[in-house]
């Protein structure tokens, strides 16, 4: 009876850690961050530092480009890390914002 109530607790532990845990986003190589010049760098010089974008949408008519990893807990710290890449309409970048929870 008693390894029926220890196994019980067990398994019960385990799937409140799994429920108390979500991850979207893909990881990105965030140590690149620096290379990104504004009015310089290009999408392709953008796709070989990070790879293909997480999403991809538009803001006040210009492409962007999101990288993210999101991880959010019940039960420790929350860590997000996001870049989002706003080129004009030559595929340069416009802008940047990079952003993260450490």
């Amino acid at each position: 009876m008693f390894v029926k109530k220890i196994s019980a607790a067990v398994l019960m532990a385990a799937t409140l850690t799994f429920a108390g845990c979500a991850s979207v986003g893909q990881d990105f190589a965030t140590h690149n961050v620096d290379q990104i010049t504004v009015n310089e760098t290009t999408r392709s010089e953008v796709q070989a530092l990070f790879g293909e974008p997480w999403r991809t949408g538009m803001k006040d008519g210009k492409r962007t480009w999101t990288y993210g990893k999101y991880r959010w807990s019940a039960f420790g710290d929350d860590k997000t890390e996001d870049l989002i890449i706003t080129f004009d309409g030559n595929g340069v970048v416009q802008s940047y914002n990079y952003n993260a929870t450490q």
